[in-house]
């Protein structure tokens, strides 16, 4: 049970920092707003982007959440990252940063058996 705490809490920590930390912080920066227009959104579309990962992220790492909103924040987020795969395509063509995104969906992936493999051994 203790690696699977681990593996649980550095996936979702990772997923914490780059999806709420990260866009919180940057997501009035000229760059960040030039991203967003680069792929086609207006810019008010960034700033929900933004309000919407944080309460995710709050979701996800706050254990008192009900499991029926982190179940709800797990696929919001992989809404996202997959929009994101497509946009990036879409605008960019077939590069590396096409499939980044795919990257952190893996680890918001193994945040969420992990998730559901702790829930088991609670009951």
């Amino acid at each position: 049970m203790k690696k699977d705490k681990i593996i649980y809490w550095t996936a979702t920590t990772i997923i914490a920092l780059f999806e709420g930390v990260m866009p919180a912080l940057t997501s009035q920066t000229e760059l960040a707003k030039e991203g967003i227009r680069h792929l086609g959104y207006p810019e008010y579309f960034g700033t929900a982007l933004v309000v919407f990962k944080i309460l995710g992220v709050l979701a996800l790492v706050i254990p008192q959440i009900p499991k029926r909103v982190k179940e709800w924040a797990y696929a919001g987020f992989a809404f996202d990252f997959i929009f994101a795969t497509i946009s990036h395509g879409a605008v960019d063509g077939i590069n590396g940063q096409t499939f980044f995104p795919m990257v952190v969906f893996g680890i918001l992936a193994v945040s969420y058996v992990y998730y559901h493999k702790l829930i088991a051994q609670e009951k």
